[in-house]
């Protein structure tokens, strides 16, 4: 499994995910993007968002050259979730399948995503668990700064792009959301659902989970769905 981190956060949050699936027999990799976490650059900024692709396709040959004979399973959250469908558009001849959490797409005349404030993130947004929220706030490697102009631009793009690209998305897919989520996961996971071009697709949404519905209290229900449809596209 390789994992893509979301905004402003980095890989070293998804210890719930190595928790449970190192144990069952799974590899787990994860990069911080660039200006993420203990990765170089400018701290959340990119001039283009084909930089995230670019640094992917990187990482996941590395991947490849230690697991030669293993699938490899995409797996993104929010703004890696948007990295990951981009990704795949481009290299899903390469990949297994695409997992996929708190993502989708906005399409023409759909509700646009809540505004950036330029103030840090709400993280009582991403959790119901007061521990997670506690823990993101006070996590030096979390970015709590301002949001470069650029990245604004550079994101759009991507967002404005895909909803044209997923119908040539043909790979394996699960789409999970937290229908609870003030982002609008549910919405967009459903948009992306719809528009995929896969045969093999899933949808779950989860009621009354937030944004990173794995990191949330139900979390062992949320990894337990992944691994049942991981073994069946084994």
């Amino acid at each position: 499994m390789l994992v893509a981190h979301g905004f402003a956060e980095h890989s070293g949050r998804y210890g719930n995910l190595v928790d449970y699936f190192v144990p069952n027999g799974y590899a787990v990799y994860a990069l911080d993007h660039r200006g993420h976490g203990r990765s170089d650059g400018e701290r959340v900024h990119t001039e283009q968002f084909t930089d995230y692709l670019t640094d992917l396709k990187t990482f996941f040959n590395m991947v490849r050259k230690e697991n030669p004979d293993n699938k490899i399973f995409l797996v993104g959250h929010s703004m890696g979730a948007a990295i990951s469908t981009a990704y795949t558009v481009k290299y899903q001849k390469e990949l297994a399948g695409l997992i996929l959490s708190g993502g989708g797409i906005t399409r023409p005349g759909d509700p646009p995503l809540p505004a950036r404030t330029g103030r840090p993130l709400d993280a009582s947004m991403l959790s119901r668990d007061p521990a997670v929220v506690d823990a993101y706030v006070n996590d030096p490697l979390v970015y709590r700064g301002p949001i470069p102009n650029q990245r604004g631009s550079a994101m759009a793009e991507m967002r404005r792009q895909l909803p044209e690209q997923v119908p040539g998305i043909k790979l394996p897919i699960l789409i999970m959301a937290g229908a609870a989520a003030p982002t609008g996961d549910g919405a967009r996971s459903k948009a992306l659902y719809e528009a995929v071009g896969s045969e093999d697709k899933t949808l779950k949404l989860y009621e009354g989970l937030l944004h990173e519905i794995f990191n949330e209290p139900e979390h062992p229900q949320v990894m337990a769905d992944m691994e049942v449809w991981l073994d069946a596209h084994m």
